[in-house]
């Protein structure tokens, strides 16, 4: 059945397609101090710091994901590979453009067809958790020395969060609170993400508000099978 519902809970997918762990993590498990602060200090730097960053993604079979990231202007992810597509993000609000929105519905199990005239189109949502969602480090996670090591030439301190068939491991610069290199498992999918520009100028453009579509006007013109 193809839902309002899931077409507004299909934007968490997004989150995924950079290989974060947003919502990842085991509440339960009592916090790891150490771990709280290094990634406290490392969320905080990459917010206030513009940065780029390119691997593979666990969202999609055979997918590569681009990353770039600038708090004045927001961030810009490019998805490309047997799905393709970019998101913007801007002020708490996404920006999913049309073929990928609809193949992250078709991960779901909702099947649907984007016509022509909207395949150049963007979904908008709102991103309750903001649009640092796409990078931040879960809290939840834990320090882990034995899997500390270099990234680049800088020594990096290992942050592991888990939850179910996630685990993800954060590898922070030890010198300065960045983070450098993230690997992911989800769903027997695995991928590496790499991070780097820090500092560097990017310029990022928003969709223009004529392609920007509701997910209502969405779901009212797409073809369900």
């Amino acid at each position: 059945m193809f839902t309002k519902i899931g077409l507004a809970r299909s934007i968490a997918l997004s989150a995924v397609l950079t290989a974060t762990v947003a919502g990842c993590g085991d509440a339960k498990k009592a916090p790891d101090a150490d771990a709280v602060s290094l990634v406290k200090a490392a969320n905080t730097r990459m917010l206030n710091e513009s940065f780029h960053s390119s691997g593979n993604t666990t969202a999609f079979a055979g997918a590569k994901q681009e990353m770039w990231s600038d708090p004045a202007q927001g961030l810009h992810v490019e998805v490309t590979g047997g799905v393709s597509g970019d998101i913007y993000c801007k002020d708490g609000t996404s920006y999913t453009s049309t073929e990928l929105f609809a193949g992250a519905l078709r991960q779901r199990g909702q099947q649907v067809t984007v016509p022509a005239e909207l395949r150049s189109s963007y979904v908008a949502t709102k991103a309750d958790q903001g649009c640092d969602m796409y990078y931040k480090i879960a809290e939840t996670g834990r320090r882990t020395q034995g899997k500390d090591r270099a990234v680049g030439g800088r020594q990096a301190q290992a942050v592991e969060v888990d939850a179910g068939k996630s685990e993800d491991v954060y590898l922070i610069e030890k010198d300065q609170p960045r983070l450098l290199l993230l690997e992911s498992q989800r769903d027997g999918r695995t991928s590496t993400t790499t991070y780097d520009g820090f500092g560097e100028k990017f310029t990022i453009s928003l969709p223009v508000a004529e392609k920007i579509l509701t997910v209502d006007a969405f779901r009212s013109r797409v073809t369900k099978y």
